[in-house]
């Protein structure tokens, strides 16, 4: 074998590999590749999980306003318990004056 007949030869083998793998790698993209229910599938899946973090966060805004309602409620309570046990007293010292005043009206 002569050196043209080589680099002929040679050629040839490249040639022939380069196109072999082309062929391989447009095959395997022929049978990989997505077909449009497998897209319409990911296009619904994607909508589903939008609507779904949408929905986390309503329920995480409505979580927070729901505490804050009851801390405010907590603070009320708080508050109010503080103006009754105030009263109380109050209406104890009251009571206690009256009946001071009847007990000394009685003996004098």
């Amino acid at each position: 074998m002569d050196r043209n007949q080589f680099i002929i030869a040679t050629a040839v083998a490249l040639f022939a590999a380069f196109l072999l793998g082309w062929f391989a790698s447009w095959l395997i993209h022929r049978l990989t590749r997505a077909t449009r229910a497998e897209l319409a599938e990911l296009d619904r899946l994607a909508r589903q999980l939008h609507a779904a973090e949408q929905a986390r966060i309503s329920a995480e805004a409505d979580r927070t306003a729901a505490e804050a309602r009851r801390d405010a409620a907590v603070t009320e309570l708080a508050e109010t318990r503080v103006e009754v046990e105030e009263l109380r007293d109050y209406i104890e010292r009251k009571f206690a004056r009256a009946a001071d005043s009847d007990a000394r009206d009685e003996t004098g």
